[in-house]
């Protein structure tokens, strides 16, 4: 990747290769390339904060707008630069998606003095499948690819049958999954006294993803003392996004600019 432009990328966004020296794992697609498009704030307002976005889709595409690029004013306008992460299908290796997610929080880190980013301050945001896909980073991931928050709405969170998001669970592990599989990565098991914090929203009529996912990520958060912030609005479905024809759409950002007001 050619890095050295990226100084001049306030207000705009520019998209790259994640990988430079070819992506670890293997989907069976060579034209399933990783992406990440950097929006920054202008340098003068830049608070030192980050967030990589990981939009939607069930594992088996991405809703790159409503839920990647199109938050990027939201977050440029309170000094954040925002970092939406186009991650490989993982067409039942669940390896793919996840190393390129942890990718991008290293990528994050390693420009952090070009991009006036404090490394300490990098969190990742999830929508749906990509919900699974942040929390499973929030929960697994160690080192630099760690982040230091999250960010979950109408979440994935577990592998379990009997709750899961089917299409994501099948997409993710396969149809036949070992049982030790589906349990390490369902992430409400996973959550420890290090689980970085959590905002959490979604949507109570939510029949696409079950509200349980979130909920009980929530409860396993609050369990172990992690701070955590879960929001469920009446009616909205699943998959709003950043669309202001959700219902709670004002409330709802409003609500997540406090809470990252408060840390």
């Amino acid at each position: 990747m050619v890095l050295t432009a990226m100084t001049a990328l306030a207000q705009t966004g520019k998209t790259y290769n994640l990988w430079a020296k070819g992506a670890p794992n293997n989907n069976g697609n060579p034209a399933d390339t990783a992406k990440v498009t950097v929006f920054l704030p202008d340098a003068k307002r830049a608070t030192g904060r980050a967030v990589v976005v990981c939009p939607g889709g069930g594992y088996g595409h991405l809703a790159m707008e409503h839920e990647g690029t199109d938050w990027a004013p939201f977050f440029n306008g309170q000094g954040i630069a925002l970092i939406v992460l186009k991650y490989r299908m993982p067409r039942g290796r669940y390896e793919v998606p996840i190393s390129d997610a942890e990718e991008a929080l290293r990528l994050v880190r390693r420009q952090a003095k070009t991009w006036h980013i404090d490394p300490g301050q990098v969190g990742i945001m999830g929508f749906s499948a990509g919900g699974h896909l942040a929390s499973t980073i929030a929960t697994h991931a160690r080192g630099d690819a760690k982040p230091d928050f999250q960010i979950l709405f109408y979440p994935v969170i577990t592998m379990d049958l009997s709750y899961t998001h089917r299409g994501s669970h099948d997409n993710l592990l396969g149809k036949a999954p070992k049982k030790k599989l589906e349990r390490l990565y369902s992430n409400e098991q996973q959550v420890t006294r290090v689980t970085p914090r959590a905002f959490i929203a979604l949507s109570d009529d939510d029949r696409v993803v079950l509200p349980m996912n979130g909920v009980n990520y929530y409860l396993e958060c609050d369990r172990h003392d992690v701070p955590a912030s879960l929001h469920v609005y009446p009616t909205g479905g699943h998959g709003w996004g950043h669309r202001d024809s959700f219902a709670y759409h004002l409330e709802m950002m409003q609500e997540l600019k406090a809470w990252l007001q408060s840390f």
